[in-house]
């Protein structure tokens, strides 16, 4: 499938960029003075302890919240100097994952994840087509009827993770996406991230877990008190 972008195209390029950047919510800090460089095609870990600041993160690389103080771009456009309705276009091409899933329990597999599509505007046609692609894609096919009470925590996440990569996102947002599942569910879950990250999408994933990150050759960025206090660069093998 071809990629539509309102993104500018760059070639193993800066994709996410923090400069400076803080949150603060009333009295509390949740980020303090992050300078953060994420490249195309890269996958990236965020770690902490709970409360460390990796969702606030998240959130204003989405562009869900703006920060207190310093500035994020997306591919060099600055998330706080464009237009509500370019920021929302821009939105569309990130996906988002959540620990919880977010499936809406009266509707289908089918349905929770056409209504990515729907949102947009996109013909009932090409919404069928690409559902089905992407269900079978993430190794749902023939669970496109049942509802997700009728589904396995692993098959649930996959719903809302093939329903995040349906819009073709240049960049996936993950929030502690595995916190919920057994070992073995989460080996797949995460099979299934990089096999994401290896067709070029840019992947910033969010985990408490050390068992994830052990022996880990991708990037991770260590968040405490809302302030980066290490990075480890990835092995030559695992640059894009």
């Amino acid at each position: 499938m071809g990629r539509i972008s309102c993104f500018p195209a760059f070639s193993n390029s800066t994709m996410i960029q923090l400069f400076n950047v803080s949150k603060q919510f009333g009295q509390n800090m949740a980020l303090a003075d992050v300078n953060l460089r994420i490249r195309q095609g890269e996958f990236v870990f965020i770690t902490g302890p709970s409360g460390a600041g990796k969702t606030t993160l998240l959130r204003l690389i989405f562009g869900a919240q703006r920060p207190s103080d310093g500035s994020i771009l997306i591919s060099n456009i600055n998330l706080s100097r464009i237009r509500r309705d370019k920021l929302d276009l821009m939105r569309r091409r990130i996906g988002f994952v959540f620990q919880d899933f977010k499936l809406l329990s009266g509707k289908t597999a089918f349905q929770n994840v056409a209504l990515a599509l729907e949102v947009i505007g996109e013909r009932p046609s090409v919404i069928r087509k690409k559902t089905r692609q992407i269900l079978r894609a993430v190794g749902l096919n023939g669970k496109e009827t049942l509802y997700p009470p009728e589904l396995s925590g692993g098959e649930q996440q996959r719903i809302a993770i093939a329903r995040a990569i349906i819009n073709e996102p240049i960049i996936l947002l993950a929030d502690e996406p595995t916190g919920s599942l057994d070992p073995d569910i989460t080996k797949e879950i995460m099979l299934l991230f990089r096999t994401i990250n290896l067709r070029g999408t840019t992947v910033v994933f969010a985990t408490h877990s050390r068992e994830l990150l052990r022996d880990t050759e991708q990037r991770t960025v260590l968040i405490k008190g809302g302030c980066v206090v290490q990075e480890t660069a990835p092995t030559l093998d695992a640059q894009p």
